[in-house]
């Protein structure tokens, strides 16, 4: 019998035992460096160009002298990699060489979900210079449209579903795969005319990140905004402090109704310094790029590439010889419905006709009680990427507009929606190339940006038996029936 296996992409274990080797080998001051280091360059780099007006110093030494001893500790390949990669990125920001290096922060709203994360709501353009922030820049991604002159027509779902015409820089990230929602953000930066897009990096911060961190810290307050925020509720404050007065009254000041934000990340910042618990720490940095709530993208080919070999660059996989599945939603109705949107996938192939077919089964469930000002029935373009040559054969409750090739796949697009308090069971068939490999079957379903807690279920028959697995997926993950050569 063929044996199964059905895991995360990439797995890292022991976090604890991982902090205990760290801490017996460096000593609690340093390995709280170290830590700093992984959260608040890699997850939250954007955060230290708010804390004070002055120079910020983000230089660390102790991660090189780590990295030259992390095979000797009790930690996995996969986090021996991670920390050779984490030393590569931090010496680059913080060698003394005189150069100023300049980054783009795209800070994206996942309850409203795009492709490529969440809403490009904001943006920040960040200076740094032999390991200092030398300048910061922070604007609302409308303000920067406003200045775009160009007539760039939409992708046709936005025009097919929301009647827009101009393409800008908030709807950049159409694409599942980051480095080309990266360089559509920079197309549109340089049509506003704000000046060059010649970045060394850009990396991309869904809002999910705020209320993981939350999760650890607890709650916050903001001074004189009379209102607390948590791990529940953080989403949907910060939604009333930023957009209800000005949905509700548009001729307010839009440059300064996002002036919360500048003062809650210092916040967060001291909360983190103060808390105590650093394997926790460790554990989330983990998860946020695992789970691609942040994304990175360099100029540097050599840092690229680093990067890209711990799966932090949010990219399609290019490269992956078996099956394949990649489920992408774009909120259609311009509210923050993802908030409340639940997701349950169920995969079913057979590997014994004449050619492959997948029947596909998308549970989408809108939990919320009522309709406001930032919620409403949901409305969905959602791609499926699947292995090149793919044909669809039949389709339920889901609306089909359009299919091409991307990335070396077959994508099929189609419309969905979701009633307030309902659910939609989307039901799709498709057929694989009659030359698919059958033997070792393997599959990957790459996990989009902004989305998670989704149960899948993979059901298989092979001419062997029929096998069945079932995983949340929070990140990328894959599955395998080896055949025996006993």
């Amino acid at each position: 019998m063929p044996n199964i296996n059905f895991e995360p992409r990439r797995t890292n274990k022991s976090e604890n035992k991982f902090y205990s080797a760290l801490k017996k080998f460096l000593g609690k001051k340093s390995v709280k460096r170290l830590i700093f280091v992984v959260v608040f360059i890699l997850i939250c780099f954007f955060l230290f160009s708010f804390v004070k007006s002055n120079k910020q110093i983000i230089g660390i030494k102790t991660l090189s002298a780590l990295n030259r001893f992390s095979s000797l500790l009790p930690i996995t390949k996969d986090e021996q990699k991670e920390l050779s990669v984490l030393n590569t990125l931090v010496d680059n920001f913080t060698q003394k060489d005189g150069k100023t290096k300049t980054f783009m922060l795209l800070l994206q709203n996942n309850m409203e979900l795009r492709p490529g994360g969440g809403f490009l709501g904001q943006y920040a353009i960040i200076k740094i210079k032999d390991g200092e922030v030398l300048s910061s820049y922070f604007e609302d991604a409308n303000l920067l449209d406003q200045r775009i002159q160009a007539k760039i027509p939409t992708p046709y779902p936005f025009e097919r579903m929301m009647s827009l015409k101009n393409w800008k820089f908030r709807d950049s990230n159409f694409s599942p795969d980051f480095p080309t929602n990266v360089a559509k953000a920079e197309y549109f930066y340089r049509l506003s005319g704000r000046g060059s897009s010649d970045f060394d990096g850009v990396i991309a911060v869904n809002s999910q990140v705020l209320n993981d961190i939350l999760k650890l810290t607890g709650p916050v307050t903001v001074p004189g905004y009379n209102v607390e925020l948590n791990s529940d509720n953080a989403f949907l404050k910060l939604e009333e402090l930023v957009e209800k007065q000005y949905i509700m009254n548009p001729s307010i000041d839009t440059q300064n109704r996002k002036a919360v934000m500048k003062q809650l990340l210092p916040i967060i910042i001291n909360k983190l310094f103060t808390f105590g618990n650093i394997s926790k720490l460790t554990e989330l940095a983990h998860q946020e790029f695992r789970s691609k709530n942040v994304m990175v993208n360099f100029k540097d080919e050599n840092l690229q590439a680093l990067s890209a070999s711990v799966f932090w660059t949010g990219e399609v996989a290019k490269d992956w010889g078996g099956d394949y599945l990649m489920m992408v939603d774009a909120n259609m109705g311009a509210l923050k419905t993802d908030y409340y949107m639940k997701r349950e996938i169920n995969y079913d192939i057979d590997l014994t006709t004449e050619k492959p077919t997948v029947n596909l089964e998308i549970l989408y469930k809108n939990t919320a009680p009522y309709g406001d000002w930032r919620t409403s029935d949901y409305h969905t373009y959602m791609r499926l990427y699947l292995p090149k040559g793919a044909a669809l054969l039949e389709r339920t409750m889901v609306n089909n507009i359009s299919a091409g090739e991307d990335f070396g796949k077959s994508w099929i697009g189609f419309m969905g929606h979701v009633l307030i308090g309902g659910q939609t069971d989307a039901k799709i068939k498709y057929e694989l190339p009659a030359d698919f490999p059958r033997d070792n079957y393997k599959l990957l379903i790459q996990k989009q940006s902004g989305v998670s807690d989704i149960p899948v279920k993979v059901h298989v028959k092979t001419k062997d038996g029929e096998f069945n697995q079932e995983q949340m997926m929070n990140s990328d993950l894959n599955f395998e029936v080896k055949q025996n050569t006993n």
